[in-house]
């Protein structure tokens, strides 16, 4: 096995506002707002562990998945119990819905999808 060279501290989101895109996976994940500055939010599980991070980026360009001229740069698959019920719920919090089944765009336009929970992974709770 190879030597650890560092261990992952944040997945940093560039974004136009980054205070709403953290509000929004702060809510959709259950995890708070753990740092706060003008152009940086990071949430996560505590302010000890790590997470997403939303940065400011003025001039952002999202992308418009699946048109390869602006792919998707990365995308998140969030596990749910229910992808219908929650598709309700990413809506209610300002994702919209892209082509596929249980695929969404965030408030920035990141894409993220909704995945049944695999047997492995333990329940999440209401």
């Amino acid at each position: 096995m190879a030597s650890m060279i560092g261990r992952l501290h944040h997945l940093i989101l560039d974004c136009p506002d980054p205070l709403a895109l953290a509000i929004f996976y702060s809510e959709l994940l259950g995890q708070p707002v753990t740092y706060r500055s003008d152009d940086f939010i990071v949430v996560a599980e505590n302010d000890t562990t790590s997470g997403l991070a939303f940065q400011l980026a003025p001039d952002h360009q999202p992308p418009d998945w699946p048109d390869p001229a602006r792919p998707q740069q990365m995308h998140f698959d969030v596990m749910v119990e229910d992808v219908a019920a929650s598709g309700h719920r990413v809506l209610a919090l300002g994702a919209r819905k892209l082509g596929s089944e249980g695929v969404y765009a965030d408030p920035a336009g990141h894409p993220f999808c909704l995945i049944r929970r695999p047997a492995w992974a333990p329940p999440i709770p209401p």
